[in-house]
């Protein structure tokens, strides 16, 4: 799989990374907490529009080389969603901590000298606090972009560190704290990116609703399934704003 040598402007320089941690649209496996509340076809039918979003504002940053990260399962039905717009990586193990030691692992093995891991359910981030991440990575040997729920949306690194991702915890409310403990521990420094929001349960896609309303361009593809899914919501459930 072969990635542009081109170097990045300003105070990034070359080799910069985004690595989206993604899985493959498909019901049972992706969003599964938002099932709760929404039949599983909208589930699986919403994440692939935050997955296309979350792409998008990715090649946003134009001169950082962008990838994908997944299970090794789910590379064929990624490669059809995908096709040719980003490339995929099979990631080494199972789980999510497996996938972000595969991430670091790969790609600094390959040359790329800053490297973050983003989650597929944030295309609403402002793409300034991508490039903080990028930028912090001149100065820290790890970024952290934690999440107001206790976990984080985006980690990066200059080179793997062995015993950063020994799993357990991820995924889980002290998911962020887990981490920064092990930073510490293996006497790394560490820089924080603006505490953000992923879309994990109900009133988190209430309140990216609510703000896509307002400025659709963040999130187009994800504004307009939710504007479509309340149209047909009765309207006893379509709760409040307009």
């Amino acid at each position: 799989m072969k990635f542009s040598s081109q170097s990045t402007s300003g105070s990034r320089g070359g080799g910069c990374t985004l690595v989206i941690m993604a899985k493959a649209p498909k019901p049972g496996v992706v969003k599964t907490r938002l099932a709760q509340s929404l039949p599983i076809e909208a589930v699986v039918e919403l994440y692939r529009c935050l997955l296309d979003d979350t792409m998008a504002l990715a090649r946003s940053l134009g001169d950082v080389d962008v990838a994908i990260m997944c299970p090794v399962s789910d590379v064929e039905d990624l490669s059809r969603v995908v096709g040719d717009a980003i490339p995929i990586v099979a990631q080494s193990g199972d789980g999510l901590a497996a996938g972000l030691t595969s991430v670091f692992a790969h790609f600094a093995a390959a040359g790329h000298r800053r490297i973050v891991a983003f989650n597929s359910d944030s295309p609403h981030l402002p793409v300034s606090v991508l490039n903080s991440a990028f930028q912090a990575l001149g100065q820290s040997d790890v970024v952290i972009g934690p999440t107001h729920d206790g976990g984080y949306y985006l980690v990066g690194a200059k080179a793997p560190h062995a015993g950063l991702f020994p799993g357990g915890g991820l995924g889980t409310t002290n998911a962020y704290e887990a981490l920064l403990t092990r930073v510490r521990a293996l006497g790394l420094s560490v820089s924080l990116t603006d505490p953000f929001y992923d879309i994990d349960v109900a009133d988190d896609l209430t309140r990216l609703a609510g703000e896509l309303r307002s400025v659709p361009a963040r999130a187009p593809r994800t504004a307009q399934w939710l504007m479509e899914w309340r149209k047909a919501m009765p309207p006893e459930q379509r709760g409040g704003g307009r």
